[in-house]
């Protein structure tokens, strides 16, 4: 577990199921769905298949929960993009619309990283969005991270084009970053 004030990360445990379930999959088309690369379709899945899939959710290091005063209200993820040369993807998604442009993905993006290269042989870490998303690109540009790539016109969505963000923050950046805040 790793917080900050009322905000916290947290692997998942059993009991955040339900909530998880009920923000992620409960709706045909919840609304952070418009956010969250909203050119991939979002499939609905009933409680029962969710929960039989509890052994791969629980306890697991690639997705902890975000939660504030004890409610969670998201989660922050990673996967390897190549293992080997240690290249990592990290992701976050504020599920509940009540918690947005609050700064509350901000604070747990940063908590995250700091988690992942405390925990991890990393040399950067990184995200994709996409230009529509502006909540996540602030947010990168307030931790400090660059945009490493631009995939002009590749993600379409509503009849419109959006281009395809890379954004990357390497080990040394991150320290010099934390050595200024204090």
């Amino acid at each position: 577990m790793v917080q900050d004030h009322e905000l916290r990360i947290r692997p998942i445990a059993e009991e955040d199921l339900p909530r998880l379930w009920e923000l992620a999959y409960k709706e045909e088309a919840p609304e952070w769905k418009k956010w969250d690369a909203p050119y991939y379709e979002h499939k609905r899945i009933t409680w029962e298949t969710y929960y039989g899939k509890r052994a791969e959710i629980i306890g697991g290091g690639m997705n902890w929960v975000i939660e504030v005063e004890g409610v969670v209200i998201g989660d922050v993820s990673y996967y390897w993009e190549h293992e080997p040369s240690y290249w990592l993807e990290m992701g976050i998604v504020i599920y509940d619309p009540a918690f947005w442009s609050s700064g509350y993905g901000t604070r747990a993006l940063k908590l995250w990283i700091s988690h992942l290269f405390s925990s991890l042989p990393l040399v950067r870490v990184g995200y994709t969005t996409w230009s529509g998303n502006e909540r996540m690109l602030k947010a990168g540009k307030k931790l400090g991270m660059t945009m490493e790539a631009r995939l002009r016109r590749c993600r379409y969505y509503n009849g419109i084009f959006y281009d395809s963000i890379r954004m990357g923050l390497l080990r040394e950046e991150w320290e010099d970053t934390l050595k200024e805040q204090i």
